[in-house]
């Protein structure tokens, strides 16, 4: 069966997760930023989970062409993750030409160790994604999350279905951007990947009209549903 992987940013969506019955977690903080470094204390937490959890270490928003400050905090972060006893890290790092920035990788895939590694999203810079596969490959990841350098996955569905080939089993395509019940048959129908990333969120209405006014709450704030995590594992689960 596809493995289901759910990225939640909150102690609730964390629960939200297992509940609907996601395989494994990836553990972020501001989702609706495409995911930061998550806090201390909700790895602590996660690291309670009875599902494994891999932290997404990336120490800002914007692009991911990281100086040496950022590398710094990426391998801190890194330690804080296995120190609360997380199965994995999400990494990733692109030079300014969009292809992957493999001196800065090989420090934190190093720094992760024995810890399970997933390339994020930076491969849909990629100028080549035949070649960033085979590197991810040899850099020691054993998992690739990408779009195939598309604003969605289905958009993206022949790269996928390149880097599905590029792979031959040699390492796990996770397929993530607007994956959902909907759109998974849609996808694995015609490349059948092992992994499939999703949200599996809803909006969340403001807490209150004065958060909302000073700036406190995220317009685009959303809530992991367990019933869209239900739906989706369904939707995986024949095929």
């Amino acid at each position: 069966m596809t493995l289901l992987e759910v990225c939640v940013d909150t102690a609730e969506g964390l629960a939200a997760a297992i509940v609907g019955g996601a395989d494994r977690v990836e553990l972020c903080s501001v989702l609706e930023l495409g995911g930061l470094t998550p806090y201390a204390g909700l790895m602590a937490l996660a690291g309670r989970a009875p599902v494994p959890v891999r932290a997404m270490i990336r120490p800002r928003a914007g692009d991911f062409v990281f100086t040496a400050g950022d590398l710094e905090i990426m391998l801190g972060d890194i330690e804080a993750a296995r120190q609360a006893g997380l199965s994995g890290v999400v990494l990733g790092g692109s030079l300014p030409d969009g292809r992957l920035d493999i001196e800065k990788l090989e420090r934190l895939v190093d720094e992760a160790g024995e810890m399970q590694k997933t390339l994020h999203r930076a491969i849909d810079l990629v100028p080549d994604m035949a070649e960033a596969v085979e590197q991810a490959i040899a850099l020691g990841f054993d998992t690739i999350l990408t779009s195939g350098r598309a604003s969605s996955a289905l958009e993206g569905i022949a790269d996928l279905e390149l880097a599905h080939n590029v792979a031959d089993g040699r390492i796990a395509i996770m397929a993530g951007a607007g994956v959902n019940a909907a759109t998974a048959p849609h996808i694995l129908g015609r490349v059948p990947l092992a992994a499939m990333h999703g949200s599996c969120s809803e909006p969340v209405p403001p807490d209150s009209d004065v958060a909302q006014r000073l700036g406190f709450v995220s317009p685009t704030r959303r809530a992991t549903s367990p019933d869209k995590v239900a739906a989706l594992k369904a939707a995986l689960a024949v095929h």
